[in-house]
Formats: structure tokens, C-alpha cells, sequence
């Protein structure tokens, strides 16, 4: 089996994990999946958990990477954290819409406002 390309970039900011998607498309169910095995590996070792996704290279996303995104915020909040999403585009994002998702997710048009609503005072997060 050849090496798999990195799907994510995880950056530390201000006590928060940034979650930077790489892939253009999030359309093939393999891509899918590793990115949320890497997910659940990062949340299962956490004990709190603050963590902004940034969609800014996505331009293409099918439902499965919808319904990864649930199964990671539902993860999350097992563990009284926060997920926050941002960059997405607006034709991903009206998806958001029709689905009602917008009411689920934080959602946040650049890094440093999803960031900065992340970690509001006296909170910390390690991830």
C-alpha cells in the first residue's frame, strides 16, 4: 500500500487545535474516512477539547464528509468541547443551509474569529 497524502494540517493557536483541510474535494469516501479516523484519534487523546476546522481550500464536499462532520462534532461534545467551523465557502456553505446544519455548527468566516470565539477568557483547551 503507498503512503496516503496528509488530508489535514493541524496548527496550535492560543490554546486551540486548527484543523486546516488540505483537499480541494472532499468527495471520495477513503479521503473521507481517513479524515475522521485522524479526528477521532486526536479527540479520543484529548481531555478538553476546543478545535477550529478551516474549509478555506475545500471547494467541493459530498454528504458523507457532511455526515463525518457530525459524527466529529457529536465526539466532541460527548466531551464538553467545542467544535467551530470556517472558510466555508459560499456555495458549500448554502449546503449548510438546506440541511439546517448552519444551526448546528459555529460557523465562522475566517480562522481568527473562529479562533478567538473558541477560546473565550478563563477557558483552555488541549488537543
Amino acid at each position: 500500500m503507498e503512503n496516503q497524502a496528509p488530508r489535514l494540517k493541524v496548527i496550535k493557536a492560543g490554546g486551540i487545535s486548527v484543523v486546516e483541510l488540505l483537499d480541494k474535494k472532499m468527495l471520495d469516501e477513503a479521503c473521507i474516512a481517513q479524515i475522521g479516523e485522524e479526528l477521532a484519534g486526536m479527540i479520543a487523546e484529548a481531555d478538553s477539547i476546543g478545535l477550529v476546522m478551516d474549509f478555506a481550500n475545500v471547494e467541493h464536499m459530498s454528504s458523507s464528509a457532511l455526515g463525518m462532520l457530525i459524527t466529529v462534532h457529536k465526539r466532541i461534545q460527548e466531551k464538553n468541547g467545542q467544535l467551530l467551523l470556517c472558510g466555508i465557502r459560499p456555495s458549500i456553505f448554502e449546503v449548510f443551509k438546506i440541511t439546517r446544519l448552519d444551526e448546528i455548527f459555529q460557523i465562522y468566516s475566517g480562522r481568527d474569529e473562529a479562533v478567538a470565539a473558541a477560546a473565550p477568557q478563563g477557558r483552555q483547551y488541549w488537543l
